[in-house]
């Protein structure tokens, strides 16, 4: 059986190390189903495509395929993911989202294995010497910047990912989210041109103008980010919790190791909001073995496989009570900071048409950062082609 993975795969290209350690271990107490791992891009997009072009092929290459959340509508819909009996794939004490994450008109398409929310890290001990706490809201967060960055040559002071891929997507639903607008409303209408969403937006276009958010960022996605912050040249930086680890790293690699911690994201008038992020581990329709590929999936995400993947690589965990475990807050301080972020955090659009909505989303977004259409016209413009692809 294979399983379909990536170096890669947090929304928008973000760090996922596979458990290679334990598909050895299956492969071991399984030697007559043994599971070959299938290493995709590093990209996110191109992963999604490589999934797209074996299942339209009905090819059983891939028996099993790790699937962003957002991707369920759009596999469950085009018959891709094989539905899973509930009765065989329990779900109690796993987090609500994730859960949440793996239905399709009330029936269930994948098993919950990882989750993920967003974290501000910052310079603690920059903000430390002036006596300044991590900020709740963007002003304070210029304020912090005001008063540190201009001492620091080479320093900006905060980015996220806005390079042209499915990361941007991720941020400016941030955006919106922390302004108190909404990509889609509840009844999954588009609202992308309201007052409380264009604010959202234009905090970004306004941070990019007047320097707040590095010239650079503009072609940063998770990796690019990470170094920069890494490197000593963010005093703030948006991204997910992988980098905890590598950014603590004493081997020369990071020189802000012991010096950072981590934040809820700000937002316009208190705590922002997350977009939520994850996997799901679901079975291709067209597999051969889809009773192995059951009890593989089951085994990889118990509560032990879960919190040795948190161990290992940091992966956030879908069981709830990991999060309150105090051995693994005090291993990971940044622990209990993202299960605030996952509770809050908002799901991307779920739609069928998925791949079509973030690649407006993008372009709309991209135009305004560059400065090519105010967000007012580049997002009219997308509220038009978002009606039309989510009806």
């Amino acid at each position: 059986m294979d399983e379909e993975g990536s170096d890669h795969l947090r929304p928008g290209q973000g760090h996922l190390r596979q458990p290679e350690g334990q598909i050895d271990e299956w492969n071991a107490a399984n030697p007559d189903q043994k599971v070959t791992l299938i290493e995709l891009s590093d990209s996110a997009d191109q992963q999604r495509d490589a999934m797209v072009q074996r299942a339209t092929a009905k090819s059983g290459e891939f028996s099993v395929i790790s699937m962003d959340v957002v991707w369920t509508a759009e596999f469950a819909a085009n018959q891709w993911v094989q539905e899973l009996p509930t009765d065989k794939f329990p779900m109690t004490g796993m987090l609500p989202s994730a859960v949440d994450g793996v239905a399709y008109f009330n029936k269930v398409y994948g098993y919950p294995s990882t989750s993920d929310g967003a974290l501000l890290y910052f310079r603690k001990d920059l903000l430390d010497a002036k006596g300044l706490k991590a900020p709740t809201t963007w002003a304070e967060m210029k304020t912090v910047c005001d008063a540190i960055v201009p001492e620091h040559p080479g320093m900006s002071c905060y980015a996220g990912q806005f390079q042209k891929y499915e990361g941007l997507t991720v941020n400016v639903a941030e955006a919106i989210n922390s302004a108190g607008g909404e990509v889609l409303t509840k009844d999954g209408k588009p609202a992308v041109n309201t007052p409380a969403a264009l604010s959202g937006v234009q905090w970004l276009v306004d941070g990019f103008k007047d320097g707040m958010i590095p010239k650079e960022a503009i072609t940063f996605k998770e990796e690019e980010s990470r170094q920069a912050f890494q490197d000593g040249k963010l005093l703030f930086l948006r991204n997910w919790p992988y980098v905890y680890q590598l950014a603590q790293k004493t081997d020369g690699s990071s020189q802000v190791a012991g010096k950072f911690a981590v934040a809820p994201l700000p937002g316009k008038d208190g705590p922002g909001v997350s977009t939520l992020g994850g996997h799901n581990m679901a079975i291709s329709k067209f597999a051969d073995n889809k009773g192995t590929a059951m009890e593989f999936i089951k085994w990889m995400n118990t509560q032990d496989n879960q919190k040795r993947r948190l161990k290992t690589s940091s992966q956030a965990p879908t069981v709830q009570s990991l999060y309150s475990d105090s051995s693994l807050q005090t291993e990971f301080p940044y622990l209990k900071d993202l299960g605030d972020s996952i509770a809050t955090a908002k799901p991307r659009p779920k739609a069928v048409k998925y791949a079509d909505v973030t690649l407006a989303v993008q372009d709309a977004t991209y135009a305004t950062l560059q400065g090519q259409k105010t967000p007012q016209v580049a997002f009219d413009e997308l509220q038009t082609k978002l009606t039309d692809l989510v009806k």
